[in-house]
């Protein structure tokens, strides 16, 4: 039994793939246990060390649940639609169906290489038909539903209709994109189209004018996610806001209940606020202000009617369907031009960015308590589709609007006085109302009632309820993607692709660019007609596959629905999920809408998907960087030259085949980004040190070398190298470096592959759980990776003797062992339920050192270590459990059981102290009572020798504790 850790890994990688160790069967005689990973999208270039930080951690969790006795559910599949696919294709002529397919194997490959124990039998592809079919099919029936809010649930259209057909909107209480009033008479006058047009204002899946991210280059929209600072994150490409015919899905109608969900699931604080936030519930009123000259009015939602008094102008968003109808001619210029500016802006943008722009309509709006003529003004900071898009502005009351009015001159009127409440600040709803008319000289609260029961009074608006979020925009203009299951009659009416007509799968094609905002699908004019009818040419986002894929792995290959109830009834939802923190809203928070509409149907038994979450923290790499300087030659001359990061400006240099001179930084110089695997990591004063080796280099410049012509737009920056000796005499630069997130474009991402091939599986796995705690980052280092080996090989020398041979007795194992082995259980189950992987590591480090101390070789205490460790060290712990006579997988075995009993002590060592100084220690039985430890310690000898010639004045007994004898 040699300790070979690249033959263990590949022998038992073999055995569980052979033997499907890790199948799971729908096994209801047992309890269910449901661990998930967010699945990946899967790029070219792989897994870096990163990636399987979460993957393990799960993994551990998966393993101790089947050995705890659980029927575990632990898969693994693909989220394979979306852009970066289809921009490779756009880049390289590759399909995305080939690198998809290229990519996944790829992943799959790295992950068996882990040890993960992950049920591919149950592995789903969001671009496999018999995968999307069901996307299709959720969506479709999201379309013929609405939501009734007396209800509180969703309810097909069918009952939409025969509702509208015999009351008209009358009594009707429904989510909705705008308010519509229509009695049944006039409902059942309309032809097919106008049934359709009115029925799409209540449809949770909906297409309507909606203003999105634009980006030209890349021809698709974007999620504010995928903009910074007007352009896109994916090839820094202009993006611009678009009013485009989107199809959406009406999240606003499932806000209330996707925030009370919270208070059910066990999520971090973090991503619950994220959530909350992203929701944005507040309590308010809607304000009708009439407009000087126009017929109708302007609509605001505000949380402070009671600052109505110091309104001193309105905003209103440049989307706004009042912009060109308000503008006057004197102020058109202006404003054409101001709307020209904001189109180049994303909404991230506009509301995270403190620039102060904005253009007058020309335009009044009346305040309707004090008659008072406000000027309306257009500006980016407000947004269509929050609110009402538009807001009464309070300068004194609110920073936005301050800054917004000491720019333009506008008058700012205190409303609110907050001299009673020091350090208040304008956010704060306290203080007393002033030059407010009814309202002066009530606290805030009692003003905002006033104010609304006013407001109410004189039919200006009424009371409400306001969520930040708006519906979620989900259609795309790009191929690789679901096409969306609508087709359209010749009257232009959508319908639901029937079931039996599912997939709808996408055409071959070799050219996937979008142009002007068009869909490449409209290019394929055979495809889009279908029967009498033309499909729809959008695709839906990324985040369609994503949203429901949990429920696929309870039934994968099920042909005839999207999940048995069977399965779902059994498996319910999902106890652990383990995956980024950056997805809190654009998965977790979809998918929760999604999991909401298929509770309402009757699809699925619980509320919510997820049930308890870890977010895992993040790797990070470093990042090496090569410092460019100037040698300024003795004659005079300038010469760039390649230093290391720690020699300072004016050193001497001497650089074969230049000179000698000292060394110029000035704006030309800097630092320059180096692949990580050029760069040698070693140790400086036991500090890491990275380097750039003069073999490394030459090596780089091979024209075969992968790397070869990224290494030489570098080198073409300088003429030289200012090289540095090692104690071995090597060439080296000294690098600067700092930590960040792994990425193949800052060149600082670590194959796992590497370190597998070294150190093994089981130490990669163990060595990132021994990083720190699986949800706080932490930066990737090999330093100390080498302890985690040796540990390895500590654990193994418990079992195996000299000449490689198992040397494990049937002897009776000492208390002492007993009393480490069931330290060891209790400290490990505790920990992994708490998720607290690296104490676990911690734990078992300790327990080997002191069994090794006392070289225990009892099978009654190497074999539970042996199924203790299996989550961890899966491949080690499989090899030796074999060999201590287990005839099936350790990974079914039980999980060793503690017994308080082994650490409950039979004595307990007491100091024996003198006037408060110890002087002994004396042992007496655990369960000894005062006086018993007292009559004995008296009649001790040692005892006695300190006390001859003194007088015991008192003596104190401490249980479990201390003996103290007072003396004079």
């Amino acid at each position: 039994m040699k300790f070979d850790v690249q033959h263990l890994d590949r022998k038992w990688q073999a055995y569980w793939k052979e033997h499907k160790t890790y199948r799971t069967l729908n096994d209801t005689s047992k309890p269910k246990y449901y661990v998930l990973d967010m699945f990946p999208y899967p790029s070219g270039s792989g897994l870096h060390v990163g990636h399987p930080l979460g993957y393990i951690g799960s993994d551990i969790v998966a393993r101790y649940r089947r050995q705890a006795g659980f029927n575990v559910l632990h898969p693994m599949g693909f989220d394979a639609f979306g852009l970066p696919a289809e921009q490779y294709a756009i880049d390289t002529g590759v399909h995305p169906s080939q690198s998809t397919a290229v990519n996944t194997a790829r992943y799959k490959e790295q992950m068996e290489r882990l040890g993960l124990s992950f049920d591919w039998d149950r592995s789903v592809n969001t671009s496999d038909p018999g995968y999307f079919k069901w996307t299709q099919w959720i969506i479709g029936e999201v379309f013929e539903h609405w939501y009734d809010r007396d209800a509180d649930k969703a309810r097909p259209v069918s009952e939409l209709i025969d509702h509208l057909e015999k009351h008209g909107t009358e009594g009707l209480h429904a989510a909705e994109t705008e308010p519509r009033r229509i009695s049944a008479e006039e409902f059942n006058r309309l032809d097919a189209k106008g049934r359709s047009d009115l029925l799409m204002n209540y449809r949770l899946a909906f297409r309507s004018v909606s203003y999105v991210n634009w980006c030209e280059a890349l021809g698709t929209v974007l999620a504010n996610d995928e903009v910074k600072d007007g352009r896109s994150e994916r090839g820094n490409h202009p993006v611009e806001q678009r009013p485009m015919l989107q199809w959406s899905l009406r999240i606003t109608a499932y806000a209330e209940r996707l925030l009370a969900g919270l208070d059910t699931v066990d999520y971090s604080e973090g991503l619950k606020a994220q959530q909350i936030n992203w929701i944005g519930k507040s309590t308010g009123a809607l304000v009708h202000f009439d407009i000087k000259g126009h017929e109708g009015q302007l609509d605001v939602f505000t949380t402070r009617p009671d600052t109505i008094f110091g309104t001193t102008f309105m905003v209103i968003a440049p989307e706004h369907e009042l912009v060109d109808r308000l503008t006057t001619q004197a102020q058109r210029g202006e404003i054409d031009d101001y709307l020209t500016y904001v189109g180049r802006r994303s909404e991230l943008d506009r509301m995270s960015e403190n620039r102060v722009t904005g253009a007058f309509t020309g335009a009044y709006a009346i305040n309707p308590l004090n008659g008072a003529e406000v000027p309306i003004y257009i500006a980016e900071y407000v947004l269509k589709d929050y609110g009402t898009g538009a807001i009464m502005a309070v300068p004194s009351d609110d920073d936005r609007d301050k800054r917004f009015a000491e720019k333009f001159g506008i008058e700012i009127i205190d409303v609110v006085d907050k001299s009673d409440y020091p350090g208040a600040t304008l956010k704060d709803k306290v203080g007393r109302l002033m030059n407010s008319g009814f309202l002066d000289g009530m606290e805030v609260p009692d003003a905002i009632a006033a104010a609304t029961e006013r407001i109410e009074a004189e039919g200006r608006g009424q009371r409400q309820i306001n969520y930040r979020i708006r519906d979620l925009v989900f259609s795309r203009q790009r191929y690789w993607g679901e096409p969306w299951p609508i087709e359209y009659d010749d009257e232009d009416v959508p319908h639901r692709v029937a079931t039996v007509d599912l997939p709808v799968e996408l055409p071959q094609m070799e050219d996937f660019r979008a142009v002007n905002g068009a869909s490449p699908l409209e290019r394929a004019t055979d495809w889009i007609r279908h029967d009498s009818r033309r499909r729809e040419t959008d695709t839906m986002p990324a985040t369609a596959g994503s949203n429901w894929y949990y429920l696929r792995y309870m039934d994968p290959t099920n042909a005839n629905e999207f999940v048995s109830p069977d399965a779902v009834n059994y498996w319910q939802d999902v106890d652990l999920y383990v995956g980024g923190a950056e997805h809190a809203v654009s998965h977790i928070l979809y998918s929760r809408l999604i999991h909401k509409f298929l509770f309402d149907i009757g699809k699925v038994p619980t509320r919510e998907p997820y049930k308890k979450l870890l977010n895992q923290g993040m790797i990070g790499g470093p990042i090496s960087y090569i410092h460019l300087g100037i040698l300024l030659t003795d004659d005079g001359q300038r010469h760039p030259v390649w230093v290391s990061s720690n020699v300072a400006e004016g050193s001497g240099l001497e650089v074969p085949g230049i000179g000698s001179g000292h060394l110029v930084l000035d704006e030309s110089t800097g630092r320059r980004l180096t692949p990580l695997r050029f760069v040698t990591e070693t140790s400086v004063n036991n500090e890491s040190s990275y380097r750039l080796y003069h073999d490394a280099v030459d090596e780089a410049q091979r024209l075969d070398h992968q790397d070869a012509a990224y290494f030489r737009t570098i080198l073409q920056q300088a003429t030289a190298f200012a090289w540095s000796l090692d104690k071995e005499g090597r060439q080296y630069l000294e690098l600067s470096v700092e930590q960040g997130k792994m990425s193949k474009r800052k060149y600082n991402a670590v194959n796992p592959d590497d370190i597998c091939e070294r150190y093994g599986a089981d130490c990669f796995r163990m060595y990132e759980m021994f990083l720190g705690p699986i949800d706080q980052g932490k930066p990737w280092s090999v330093s100390g990776i080498d302890g985690v080996y040796r540990f390895l090989r500590r654990f193994w020398t418990l079992f195996v003797g000299e000449g490689d041979r198992l040397a494990v007795t049937d002897a009776e194992a000492t208390r002492e062992e007993l009393k480490i082995l069931h330290t060891l259980i209790k400290k490990v189950t505790e920990d992994i339920e708490k998720l607290s992987f690296n104490t676990c590591v911690s734990a078992f480090m300790v327990a080997t050192n002191d069994l090794t101390k006392l070289r225990c070789d009892k099978r009654a205490v190497l074999e539970p270590m042996v199924r203790l460790i299996a989550p961890f060290a899966p491949h080690l712990a499989e090899e030796l459990y074999r060999a201590l006579g287990g005839t099936e997988t350790v990974h079914r075995a039980g999980w060793p059981t503690f017994e308080e009993r082994h650490l409950v002590e039979d004595n307990i060592t007491y100091p024996i102290a003198f006037n408060g100084k110890t002087r002994l220690t004396l042992e007496f039985p655990a369960e000894a009572t005062r006086e018993t430890i007292e009559e004995t310690a008296r009649a001790d000898a040692q005892v006695q020798g300190y006390l001859e010639g003194k007088a015991i004045r008192k003596v104190i007994v401490v249980p479990k504790r201390m003996v103290n004898f007072v003396v004079g």
